[in-house]
């Protein structure tokens, strides 16, 4: 180490001081022994190193531990290249292709040639990787030059390597080592393999090299590894559930929505039962919004070419997005709606407005529509066409902070009254160093971020902030949410938008009588109502909170001897707005308690001879039994009260 000194700032903006190559692991150490053996890796001047990588100048650090994303990626990413060298060790002369880190794990594509392989072969490969990680081999980090590295994998005939290494510049070149495998890789990699503790590999699929269809077709293992063998037990227990709460599995059971091929792949049927549904979702935003002081505005599903020409949509979605529509006129051209925004920008010019008319809140359900390739369509998660509970709030400069505070609670209205009750609002700012990147007048720009900050302060929100991950026109907060399994899901966002304004010519007359330009904010607490549908299904496994499930009641007659009172009772609570059905079919009234119980149906109604004669209802509740015996009267105020708890209120 040199005797010149370096300035490290740690996350909580304490500056200590260094000896010139000194590594994030020296600084862990000299914190607390404890932290060091913790580490990772780190992230230096925004970008993630080992942790063992010496430090050369004045450096902002953060140590990254498993509790970070950004080391939960290493420790996956390393793993990657552990399960490489146990390929190479029980399958010689395997050729390798990328092996990055995923959301959810890692995996590797890999060439075995002639050999056979299944995924009966994936325990021999896990006790390897296990033995192997005991060893404790480092994972040391090289430079080479591009000839070097060429004649490297040229020796070892891995043509995929060479592949890779051409599109890479010369002195941009790195192999990392462990063990007796090396990789041409540019990391970062946990300090050593005996982090690694529990291995799973998950399943085996076929990819394509580069992803070209016209290339060899190459094995793709997934995997995922943990520090600790309680993660991963309760890792394969969570991933047993989200395979029972799957939401294609649950719409097909609770008969919520369907495709067909004939009306077109991504494309959801609504079905009765999910139709409920999702108009509960919408006539609660609804609702949520008049108060709001928002106005309710209706778009077309087309707009001419020009319209997303000058939004810069056609740009962004034409060339993969569904052909304009041709019409008798000549060079006349529509396109299927792929954003509402353009559309309520031509409401505000509708007419000249005045900074007395602002805010100006317009809000639609708009379904739009992009083209997904089918390969990428999984689900209501990603479609061809859905509906967005969009709207946009166009201000003055001085009331985006107030505004964005407003929107604030809108969401954490929604996810109070549905049950998110875990999530991060993540602020999305302007990379400092790369101004160039972004549009707009810097001022507004200082302006803007300050508002969302200070709003999400205000409002006691949990937050991170992200620089460089601020759209081009302007910051914007997004809604991290996690799921009953802990997955983490984007719902809700608010952005800033200087740049539909410019683009549209959007003016008002100021209290000067001069002409300004709006403020232009987008938001969205459901985002696409389809993808929104899919995360609260699998969230409460299709469970839905009383207010909002489309079958509320089962009306059970013990014998059709009753179906009379059944139809009287259900008519009584039809006038009560208590949606259900009853269940007529001549079974024993255990099968149909049990068939209530498997559709999730929430209350059921149990009618025999003794309620028929006073007119009552024996009442049962989902996954809690019998709650006694009820007259009508009593039932329905018993349900509203339900039903309002399961709203939040």
């Amino acid at each position: 180490m040199s005797n010149e000194i370096i300035k490290i700032t740690l996350p909580d903006g304490s500056v200590r001081e260094y000896p010139k190559g000194s590594s994030a692991m020296d600084v862990a150490i000299s914190i607390s022994e404890g932290l060091a053996r913790n580490v990772l890796s780190a992230e230096v001047n925004g970008e993630v190193w080992d942790a063992d990588r010496k430090i050369t100048q004045d450096s902002t650090l953060k140590l990254l531990t498993w509790n970070d994303d950004d080391g939960k990626a290493t420790f996956w990413h390393s793993s990657a290249h552990l399960m490489a060298e146990a390929l190479e060790s029980l399958y010689p002369g395997t050729k390798f292709g990328i092996g990055p880190s995923i959301d959810q794990g890692y995996y590797y594509d890999v060439d075995f040639g002639d050999k056979e392989f299944d995924s009966a072969d994936l325990e021999k490969i896990e006790k390897k990787m296990l033995e192997l990680a005991k060893q404790k081999n480092t994972y040391d980090r090289k430079e080479v030059s591009k000839a070097d590295a060429v004649s490297y994998f040229n020796e070892k005939g891995d043509e995929y390597k060479l592949e890779l290494i051409d599109g890479l510049e010369d002195g941009s070149i790195t192999f990392y080592t462990q063990g007796g495998f090396t990789d041409l890789c540019r990391g970062p990699h946990i300090p050593h393999t005996g982090f690694i503790k529990a291995v799973k590999l998950l399943n085996v699929a076929g990819a394509y090299w580069r992803g070209d269809e016209k290339r060899k077709q190459l094995t793709r293992i997934y995997g995922i590894t943990f520090p600790k063998q309680k993660e991963l037990t309760e890792f394969l227990h969570n991933l047993e559930e989200a395979k029972k709460r799957d939401h294609r599995k649950l719409g097909k059971e609770l008969e919520l929505f369907t495709f067909s091929e004939k009306v077109g792949l991504g494309l959801p049927l609504w079905l009765p039962k999910g139709t409920r549904l999702r108009e509960r979702l919408e006539s609660f935003m609804r609702r949520a919004q008049v108060k709001a002081g928002y106005e309710p505005v209706v778009t077309p599903h087309i707009g001419h070419k020009n319209l997303y020409v000058t939004s810069g949509h056609y740009e962004k979605y034409g060339e993969d997005s569904f052909k304009p529509i041709q019409t008798p006129n000549e060079g006349e051209e529509f396109l299927l709606k792929p954003m509402n925004c353009p559309h309520h920008c031509e409401i505000y010019n509708s007419k000249p407005r005045s900074y007395k008319d602002l805010p100006l809140r317009l809000a639609e359900f708009g379904t739009v529509y992009r083209y997904e390739q089918s390969g990428e369509l999984h689900g209501l998660t990603r479609v061809r066409g859905f509906t967005q509970d969009d709207a946009h709030i166009f201000c003055r400069p001085d009331q985006v902070k107030e505004e964005f505070k407003k929107v604030i609670d809108l969401v954490l209205y929604v996810f109070t009254s549905l049950g998110f009750q875990d999530y991060v609002a993540q602020i999305s700012l302007r990379d400092p160093e790369n101004k160039e990147k972004y549009i707009g007048d810097d001022a507004l720009w200082v302006e803007a971020e300050s508002a969302i900050q200070e709003a999400a302060e205000e409002k006691g929100l949990n937050t991170v902030t992200e620089l460089g991950e601020a759209a081009f026109y302007g910051p914007k907060l997004d809604f991290m949410v996690k799921d009953a399994l802990g997955r983490k899901w984007q719902l809700g966002t608010i952005q800033v938008d200087y740049t539909l304004p410019e683009r549209f010519k959007l003016e008002y007359t100021g209290s000067d009588n001069q002409k300004h330009r709006p403020v232009m904010i987008h938001r969205a607490p459901f985002g696409s109502l389809e993808r929104f549908v899919a995360v609260l299904i699998e969230h409460c496994g299709g469970e839905f909170p009383l207010w909002l499930t489309p079958d509320q009641v089962a009306i059970l007659p013990i014998s059709e001897k009753y179906a009379d009172y059944a139809q009287e009772l259900y008519s009584a609570l039809e006038e009560a707005d208590i949606t259900g059905f009853v269940d007529h079919r001549d079974e024993k009234i255990g099968r149909k308690i049990r068939d209530a119980e498997v559709k999730k149906i929430p209350i059921m109604l149990i009618v025999g001879e003794k309620e028929a004669d006073q007119k009552e209802v024996s009442v049962r509740k989902h996954g809690q039994g019998d709650q006694g015996s009820m007259s009508i009267t009593d039932f329905i105020a018993y349900f509203n009260k339900e039903k309002s708890a399961s709203l939040g209120n």
